[in-house]
């Protein structure tokens, strides 16, 4: 009976890891083959391998130099920085008077806010062109802090206010009774708590915004204005109808490497993050 009992749970131990094995390969095989393609030139390009077989650096210098990845780089890095420190400071703000100011009408709020960030992009594409001409931002990385701000916010605002629920109430009333403003129990009660949900948020608007490519693509047609997303789009080769894979797989390298470092550094809060909340009480 025992042996039984200890096959069981070899057998299922073993489908777990080879199920993990199997998930890690799916996602990390494609970023492992940018990586060999961005490191040949040629016609070892077109050739199956899935080992390097030499180290070629050329693409990297004509992504980042010729081709101006570097430049865009930094403004995806403005754009989405900006855009992240406005909506978590929007959010959580709207969040705590979401949470915890009772006025009528706050649940259909919710729904509405939830309701907005369901919209395609597509679907408001003209609205946002006109207001972008309207206030003078076409052709400048504000129409894109604009427009990555408006569908962020909503997601950010529902999201922390769900955090903000599973909060007890009587930290907020100890506060209260010590004096603090309603700025300082923002400030030095919920925000502290509300670490790894500001991580994950926050993370996630990032994303969001350094891999948008249709705002970017209408909003900006000035070359060193345009975002990561529009610039490797923009990659031509030596001819009409050649294509440097070589070049794009080295911007499409440098491009992720950030995200996978932000990943790494906040991976305990991330954690953190989705898993806090999920259970009250």
């Amino acid at each position: 009976m025992k042996t039984t009992r200890q096959q069981r749970k070899l057998g299922h131990n073993l489908v777990i890891y080879l199920g993990a094995t199997f998930a890690v390969l799916f996602c990390v095989f494609p970023f492992y083959y940018a990586i060999l393609t961005s490191l040949r030139t040629g016609q070892e390009l077109f050739l199956p391998a899935y080992f390097p077989s030499g180290y070629h650096w050329s693409n990297y210098v004509t992504a980042l130099v010729d081709n101006g990845i570097a430049r865009s780089l930094l403004n995806s890095v403005l754009v989405a920085t900006i855009t992240v420190g406005i909506c978590l400071l929007v959010s959580i703000t709207a969040s705590f008077a979401l949470a915890r100011v009772p006025f009528r009408g706050r649940k259909f709020l919710l729904f509405t806010i939830l309701c907005v960030s369901m919209f395609p992009q597509v679907a408001v594409l003209t609205g946002m062109f006109e207001l972008v001409r309207f206030l003078g931002l076409y052709d400048s990385l504000g129409a894109l802090v604009l427009s990555y701000t408006t569908f962020s916010l909503p997601f950010t605002v529902w999201v922390l206010t769900t955090f903000m629920k599973s909060i007890p109430v009587e930290l907020e009333e100890a506060a209260i009774v010590d004096g603090a403003k309603t700025g300082t129990i923002i400030r030095r009660v919920f925000a502290p708590i509300l670490a790894p949900a500001l991580v994950t948020t926050g993370l996630l608007a990032f994303i969001g915004a350094w891999n948008e490519f249709m705002f970017a693509l209408t909003f900006i047609i000035s070359g060193d204005k345009r975002t990561v997303p529009v610039a490797i789009s923009m990659f031509s080769g030596a001819s009409t109808f050649e294509l440097p894979w070589g070049s794009i797989m080295a911007a499409s390298v440098v491009v992720t490497l950030p995200i996978i470092v932000l990943v790494l550094i906040f991976q305990k809060r991330i954690v953190s993050g989705l898993t806090s909340g999920a259970i009250k009480g």
